[in-house]
């Protein structure tokens, strides 16, 4: 007995959105370390209210999230990074940062494929 889970044209459509976003999101990390993520993080807002409700809804306050999260980081370590002695400590908050992002990234779009919430 195999289990489908039959998703309504609404939820769907919202799905696909959130799986664009997230790559959208990607692209921009990867080739500009997230500066230009600020479009879809715009777009994140706009789609959220819509999905009020269903598991897509925490998909987009997992990018919501993620986003705002990696830009304190990235804050602090150049916080650290206008000092000498605290260069090496940026360049690990940095490295750290990309890395936690790129998990984010990763297991958003693998939860969203198998049709369940975001952990947020």
């Amino acid at each position: 007995m195999s289990q489908e889970l039959v998703l309504e044209g609404r939820l769907e459509s919202a799905k696909t959105t959130a799986w664009w976003l997230y790559v959208i999101h990607a692209i921009s990390f990867v080739f500009s370390l997230g500066a230009f993520s600020i479009i879809p993080l715009i777009l994140n807002y706009l789609q959220r209210p819509s999905t009020d409700g269903t598991f897509v809804h925490s998909h987009h306050t997992w990018m919501i999230r993620s986003f705002w999260w990696y830009v304190v980081w990235v804050v602090v370590g150049a916080a650290f990074f206008i000092t000498f002695v605290g260069i090496p400590i940026a360049w690990l908050i940095w490295i750290g940062a990309w890395l936690w992002k790129a998990y984010r990234l990763v297991v958003g779009i693998t939860r969203i494929n198998r049709n369940e919430p975001a952990p947020v």
